[in-house]
């Protein structure tokens, strides 16, 4: 391949990323105006409104929809760096310099490894395939440290370890990417790092403000939320006049009513079923190559956010990222799962926030997209966790075949086949 041609093939992902995301700008600052609510009123009212709470030295404690780990408040005032714009335009403008930091790292990452760019065009297309959404909410900046840690992790396991505590404490999720850290040396410099830079930030949060630990409460007594798979069940009960109802609870729109408990119990469970297979899968694992500790990360968080009890759409953003570190990697497997991610994450834009009045009201079209979608994250829940599993399990415990062991000739024969290794043919040592 010319240089010209491989500086094209990275050049391609750029532009198209620059024209997707010029839209999603003029989107969220509504030059252009799009159907469905406004989802950026998270970020002019909620948002704002904690940076706020927070300036004036506590933790908004009072607040149950503040359900974010304490290092989130660096995210929400970071628009204070940018003092010449109102707060909203300036959290969309750092929402972008994230964006654009990804697809960096992920174009050098695939440079580095042999110049794929898949990864690089998961990126590219997820993001806008969400909509505005992924701009109206500050996870492309948790989902930018999460990829860092993935790409530095290979040969930085303490870099690793610190920016997947760093990010747990701005969205808890983070913590997974350390599930398929390889064993002995890596695990023990990347865990450490891990639980170390943790308590350091925790510490610091804590003697900083009041209320750093009060999401955990909040966090606790969440509902099902209507976009989750648990309430796909009341989605269909509601056809046959199930006497339950759908309230703003705890910050999100969730069911409330007869066996809304149960289901959320039943959520939490096949979570904890989640993380014994996690856990088998750690232990039985024969193998871990270049791309094992993403592949891993990517399929623990397809698990937790498929049983969550909520499944907000932003959350696709996480896996958007996993999955584009996944595929930068030409040793990776997740080529499938990839692909249904971002089918699924074109979807949640259909039902969030285009179609979210007829989720709420669980008619045909509501009920048709919440099927399709999370019927999508489950497919690439169970194809990942098969393919990691076969990677690392399964083909590395299979017996090697026997190498057929070829007759000698006999004295004073050649046979016209007979290759010696060297791909010269075999002769007698001496003639009759």
């Amino acid at each position: 391949m010319t240089a010209a041609g491989g500086t094209g093939r990275f050049l391609a992902p750029v532009a198209v990323w620059a024209l997707t995301r010029a839209v999603l700008l003029l989107c969220v600052l509504k030059v252009i105006t799009l159907p469905g609510p406004d989802v950026t009123s998270d970020v002019s009212m909620i948002y704002h409104g904690w940076s706020e709470v927070l300036k004036s030295g506590t933790y908004p404690q009072s607040d149950v929809t503040w359900q974010y780990p304490p290092v989130a408040a660096l995210a929400i005032l970071s628009p204070a760096l940018l003092p010449f714009l109102d707060y909203t335009s300036a959290f969309f403008v750092l929402v972008c310099l994230c964006d654009a930091l990804v697809l960096g790292l992920l174009l050098y990452a695939g440079r580095q490894a042999g110049g794929r760019t898949a990864g690089g065009w998961v990126w590219v297309a997820g993001v806008p395939l969400l909509g505005t959404t992924a701009y109206a909410r500050y996870d492309v900046m948790v989902t930018a440290v999460a990829v860092a840690a993935l790409l530095a992790g290979a040969r930085h396991p303490r870099v690793l370890g610190a920016l997947a505590a760093f990010g747990a404490l701005l969205k808890v999720w983070p913590v997974l990417l350390l599930v398929g850290t390889a064993r002995g040396e890596h695990t023990r410099r990347s865990w450490t790092a891990a639980a170390v830079t943790a308590a350091g930030l925790l510490v610091a949060s804590a003697a900083a403000m009041p209320g750093a630990l009060a999401f955990l409460g909040f966090q606790r007594d969440r509902g099902t939320e209507v976009e989750s798979l648990g309430a796909l069940v009341f989605h269909v009960a509601r056809q046959f006049g199930w006497q339950g109802r759908v309230e703003l609870n705890y910050g999100s729109l969730e069911f409330l009513g007869p066996h809304v408990p149960l289901v959320s119990t039943l959520a939490l469970g096949l979570s904890l079923i989640a993380c014994g297979w996690l856990v088998v899968w750690r232990l039985r694992a024969r193998t871990s190559g270049a791309s094992t500790t993403a592949d891993a990360a990517f399929t623990a968080v397809l698990l937790f956010t498929t049983t969550s009890r909520v499944i907000s759409p932003q959350y696709m953003l996480w896996l958007v990222g996993l999955a584009a570190v996944c595929l930068v990697f030409r040793s990776g497997r997740m080529g499938l799962p990839a692909g249904l991610v971002l089918a699924a994450t074109g979807v949640t834009q259909l039902e969030f926030p285009l179609g979210f009045i007829h989720v709420v009201t669980s008619d045909a079209t509501g009920v048709t997209l919440m099927f399709v979608r999370n019927g999508l994250l489950v497919a690439a829940t169970l194809v990942a966790a098969r393919r990691l599993w076969r990677r690392t399990v399964t083909e590395p415990g299979r017996p090697e075949q026997p190498v057929p062991v070829r007759p000698v000739p006999r004295r004073g024969s050649a046979p016209a086949d007979d290759v010696s290794r060297d791909g010269t043919a075999d002769t007698p040592a001496s003639a009759p």
